[in-house]
């Protein structure tokens, strides 16, 4: 945490606390922020490569969002680097207790972590955890469940997408909305355009508007019309 500290910068950090949302009554209410940008931190794993898991949970722990953001860093890299099954699924189970107790709570966080670690840990296994936690109602327990199916989206694979889509279509919160309307635009790209002009065919009716003009974005400008007219 120290060395997080060394760099902080209080203009930075009252500038991410307005931009994260977290006054009174907003999604990221009580966050706290050194003022560290995101490039400085990347470039301190390499000197706390290595650090056990203890260390990871009191980074965790901290109030304090970019020493919450440098563990996730840490977790990844660890679980990354790890060279046997026994040792990856500790660092994912680290990261599922860190999920569940509210320490991943910003949407940087959730975006940093959930496709890497979760996502690439479910690639090869049953996925109910995907629909565990898209069907949470906690803000980001259902980010996550929804952020980690593109690691399947990358792999070229939208199914589970499309498989938690039912649990999280009806949710109106905007950064639902926006992560949700993310991961179909990628699916569109990166898997099957046809497949999803079906289910936006299908499902458009029933979506949010910011969801659906994120899911449309690189269709042309008529058809992205026409799915828009359908709200």
């Amino acid at each position: 945490m120290a060395a997080v500290d060394a760099l902080a910068d209080p203009e930075r950090a009252a500038g991410s606390a307005r931009f994260f949302k977290s006054g009174p009554g907003q999604y990221g209410e009580g966050d706290r922020f050194v003022g560290v940008p995101v490039p400085r931190l990347r470039s301190l794993v390499a000197s706390f490569r290595g650090l056990d898991a203890r260390g990871v949970v009191d980074l965790l722990d901290s109030p304090m969002h970019e020493h919450r953001l440098m563990g996730l860093f840490l977790l990844r890299d660890g679980f990354e680097r790890s060279d046997t099954e026994a040792a990856r699924r500790d660092w994912v189970e680290l990261y599922l207790d860190a999920v569940t107790r509210g320490r991943v709570n910003n949407w940087d966080l959730v975006d940093s972590s959930a496709d890497p670690i979760l996502g690439v840990w479910l690639l090869d296994r049953p996925r109910d955890l995907l629909g565990r936690f898209a069907s949470d109602d906690d803000l980001w327990c259902r980010r996550v469940g929804i952020v980690a199916t593109f690691a399947f989206i990358r792999r070229g694979d939208p199914s589970a997408l499309y498989e938690i889509a039912p649990l999280v279509v009806a949710d109106r919160r905007d950064l639902i909305q926006k992560a949700f309307g993310w991961m179909l635009r990628e699916a569109g790209k990166r898997c099957d355009r046809d497949e999803l002009v079906r289910f936006l065919e299908t499902h458009a009716a029933a979506m949010g508007r910011t969801a659906l003009s994120y899911a449309t974005e690189h269709l042309d400008a008529d058809h992205r019309a026409a799915l828009r007219a359908m709200r």
